[in-house]
């Protein structure tokens, strides 16, 4: 019996079970009122995909109390930014959180 599913590569077959999920930079503009002045955000934060990156990203600027965001362009970080607050963000994003450079 032949069985197929889509649960991923394993360990057996090439896959890192323990691999970590990709730190996500989503770029974006945020008011903290319906129809204000837009003002840049960058928001870094672990997750498994991009729909799920960007479901997490508004969930945590809705709950930093922004009654808006645009967001523009997503991507995949692979290495530590050099600067700050970029690298801090990134560590937390490591650590699990949902880190938000707002920018006035």
């Amino acid at each position: 019996m032949n069985s197929d599913n889509d649960n991923g590569a394993g360990p057996m077959d090439g896959g890192d079970e323990a691999e970590s999920p990709a730190i996500f930079i989503i770029l974006g503009q945020v008011s903290r009122q319906k129809g204000g002045d837009m003002r840049p955000v960058h928001v870094l934060l672990a997750a498994p995909d991009e729909d799920t990156a960007v479901r997490l990203c508004l969930d945590a600027l809705s709950a930093k109390s922004f009654a808006e965001a645009d967001l523009d362009q997503i991507g995949v970080l692979d290495e530590m930014p050099d600067d700050e607050p970029h690298a801090s963000a990134y560590q937390g994003a490591l650590e699990g959180e949902v880190a938000v450079i707002a920018f006035d």
